[in-house]
């Protein structure tokens, strides 16, 4: 258990019955007061070092004050979250973490996260129609910590198992990034995301008392024994030992299930839905239950097993491609006959009763029998928090390099800047047919900053689908890194014509149990609040993930944002490539001396400086320009600008369109700035580089004054195939040289 209190208060209620618990009942007790299934630190108290209360229920105080907006349907309360798309449909979304499974099993670890994530999805009645992938790891060509895998193992492992899954369930992979850092030696992060629609009327949830509970999908065996307790440790000594808490995946069961789940729906042939995912049965069937103000009596006996279990094992057991319905005991038959009719096992395990009791019954002997509130009030925790010593925000002054353009190529080959073609194109991108903005374009490999798809046949309305993670900040400032995220997974999405957005919240920590942890944790809720209400950005989904420690320490501090966006005509979505010679090329937005945390100083070996800020009004203004610019048709191609600043932006523009690019870097809008590497890598936020269609320069700019956006015209796309900036030292690139720089991948 979790510590000395919980053991304590499970002590006292058995006492109170007059008896000891059953194996059985101390396991399922572990697994529904895990950090992994109660999220018991984000419902717990902070205390300061001298115990004044700091925060009270922090996911309350800190997301679900910014929850709420009048296109939400459902947020923070179900599987997936749900937002309103058009004509009745929702979008359901959610990202999940398989951050332990990963590092102990890379293969099976990622293509299980991504297995559990679509559930996630299904389980709000929603069909899958696309993937998110998030995958951070220690620098590429680490040696393998101790005790465990190296990073290209890992990594190599990773992606080959989200390919695996994906591609064969039918689903394509579309939006994501890849992080290198020393801060993930021994705790890669691995985030899986599933984006899905609801028809009209889809989402309904009833289930009461004398429901009959179904079990569908796969049989129940060994693997992933225990795995919520696993996820909510830190990871220690040999890995390999771990390894049968790693759930084995089956794609191919769950393309049935998703068909299942759909005519089930359709049918209404039952009354509510969950996935078994951590905590497996006993998660599952406690949750429905808990849901439905009722109590529920399982008989182990029924469940479909792979081998001989002990009745504590078949509770516990993750086993994947499974799900948990109720039914009206007269619509039993037909969801039974649905599973049979797509080869699926299912069997009537229990039901909901009305007693609030959770019982689970194993030859007729009760092997669990405890009350449901005792099961959902677990101690509430009190943390404490600590500020940490953060790396020194005054910004070192550095000499103008004497050969920028070997600086610029120098980034382009970094790990965490250079081509992700060599991942992408081990998904199947196009597979179901929607997709109109690809994370990749043809035939440059270039990369777009968010996808596009178009999910019905009758309308051109899609869906714009975005990430943000600046986790180096975290160093410097986790509420600036927080913010930063924000920042820019809604410029990834505004430049492709995204709005109204939506967003998600994924923490990885380190144990909240250390008092510095506990503070940038608190620091980065502070921004998420602070900057989804200030951008009207409503949090619907969002998941936790703690204890990410290994004999390197806790892992970097990482807050994935992930963003769900509406255009309303895909045909006026917007890519980054240059497209046409003789177009102006504007920078909207102002560029700082904010180099703290950026890729130029990673390359220079300094880890302080000034971390970029988000000026909510400037940021909100450049948003709104570039969508009203794309729905007027104004612009030609639109970048977001981050790793690597404008030179890095222009370069990838110019690679992914196959044209030139001038530049003249004394006419970016600029504040504080000395030096021109502040100029050219500089990571401010706010800031995008656009291309504007040809005869559309005067109208865009009195757009962009109308606005209120900061801008400057700053040259112009050219036939030759260069990229010059000119400044006080010229960069002067051929589209080769910049082209085979950034293909230096590490895949």
């Amino acid at each position: 258990m979790a510590d000395a209190e919980d053991a304590a208060a499970i002590e006292r209620y058995f006492a109170s019955l007059g008896r000891k618990p059953s194996e059985a009942e101390i396991r399922s007790i572990a697994q529904l007061w895990s950090e992994h299934c109660r999220h018991r630190t984000f419902r717990g108290r902070v205390v300061g070092p001298d115990g004044t209360l700091l925060a009270d229920d922090l996911l309350s105080t800190f997301i679900g004050s910014v929850s709420s907006a009048p296109w939400v349907i459902s947020s923070l309360r179900d599987n997936a979250g749900i937002v309103e798309f058009t004509r009745g449909y929702g979008i359901a979304v959610k990202v999940e973490t398989h951050n332990h499974p990963s590092a102990v099993e890379p293969f099976g670890g990622a293509a299980t996260g991504v297995g559990g994530v679509i559930r996630d999805v299904l389980a709000v009645w929603a069909d899958p129609v696309a993937l998110t992938d998030v995958l951070c790891f220690g620098p590429p060509d680490s040696p393998a910590p101790h005790g465990a895998l190296s990073p290209r193992r890992v990594m190599d492992g990773v992606i080959s198992g989200i390919g695996y899954y994906g591609n064969n369930v039918g689903v394509p992979t579309l939006a994501g990034a890849v992080v290198f850092d020393g801060g993930y030696l021994g705790t890669p992060l691995v985030y899986a995301g599933c984006v899905g629609l609801v028809p009209p009327d889809g989402y309904s949830k009833d289930p009461r008392p004398g429901d009959v509970l179904v079990l569908v999908g796969n049989r129940t065996g060994r693997d992933g024994i225990a795995g919520a307790t696993f996820a909510s440790s830190a990871l220690s000594g040999d890995i390999k030992s771990l390894r049968p808490a790693v759930q084995i995946p089956d794609p191919l069961v769950e393309e049935g299930l998703i068909r299942l789940i759909s005519a089930v729906r359709d049918a209404r042939a039952a009354t509510g839905v969950t996935d078994l995912g951590g905590g497996g049965l006993v998660v599952a069937a406690a949750e429905m239950a808990h849901e439905a103000h009722a109590g529920c009596e399982l008989i182990l006996d029924e469940v479909p097993l792979r081998e001989d279990l002990e009745p504590w094992e078949i509770l516990v057991s993750e086993s994947q491609e499974r799900m948990l319905l109720s039914a009206r005991p007269e619509e039993a038959g037909s969801l039974m006959a649905l599973a049979r009719h797509e080869g699926l096992e299912a069997a009537i395990i229990g039901n909901l009763t009305d007693s609030r009791r959770f019982r689970a019954l194993h030859h007729g002997v009760p092997v669990v029998d405890v009350d449901m509130d005792f099961l959902f009030h677990p101690p509430r925790l009190t943390r404490t928090s600590v500020p940490r010593v953060t790396e020194p925000e005054d910004e070192p002054l550095l000499d103008d390099p004497r050969d920028p353009g070997g600086e610029l190529l120098h980034l382009l080959s970094s790990p965490n800047v250079s081509s992700r073609e060599g991942v992408l194109r081990t998904y199947d991108l196009g597979v179901r047919g929607n997709t109109v903005v690809y994370p990749v374009e043809d035939p440059s490999g270039g990369h777009n900053d968010a996808a596009v798809i178009k999910p019905l046949d009758d309308s051109w309305e899609g869906i714009a689908i975005s990430v943000g993670l600046r986790p180096r900040y975290s160093r410097l400032s986790p509420y600036w890194m927080a913010a930063s995220s924000i920042d820019e997974a809604m410029r990834n999405n505004s430049a492709v014509g995204g709005r109204r957005i939506s967003l998600l919240d994924n923490f990885a920590w380190g144990s909240p149990e250390r008092p510095e942890e506990m503070w940038s944790l608190l620091e980065a809720l502070r921004a998420c609040r602070d900057f989804a209400s200030g951008f009207g950005a409503p949090f619907v989904s969002g998941k936790d993930s703690l204890y990410n420690e290994s004999e390197y320490g806790p892992v970097l501090p990482t807050l994935l944002i992930t963003a769900v966006g509406v255009i309303p005509d895909v045909r006026r979505a917007l890519t980054s490539g240059l497209k046409s010679p003789g177009d102006s090329v504007y920078v909207i937005g102002v560029t700082r001396a904010e180099m703290g945390g950026s890729e130029y100083f990673e390359m220079k070996g300094i880890r302080g400086g000034s971390v970029p800020k988000v000026r909510i009004d400037e940021s909100r203004s450049a948003m709104e320009c570039i969508v009203h610019a794309i729905d007027q048709g104004l612009l030609a191609a639109s970048h977001d600008v981050s790793d690597g600043g404008i030179a890095v932006t222009a370069a990838e523009m110019a690679i992914s369109g196959h044209v030139g690019l001038e530049l003249d870097l004394g006419r970016v809008p600029s504040e504080g700035t000395s030096r021109e590497y502040q100029l050219l890598f500089s990571e401010s936020n706010g800031r995008f580089l656009v291309e504007a269609r040809a005869g559309a320069d005067e109208e865009l700019e009195d757009l962009m004054r109308s606005v209120g956006c900061r801008f400057s015209r700053v040259g112009s796309v050219v036939r030759e195939g260069r990229l010059v900036i000119r400044g006080d030292r010229d960069v002067d690139l051929g589209l080769e040289e910049l082209e085979d720089a950034w293909r230096r991948a590490p895949w």
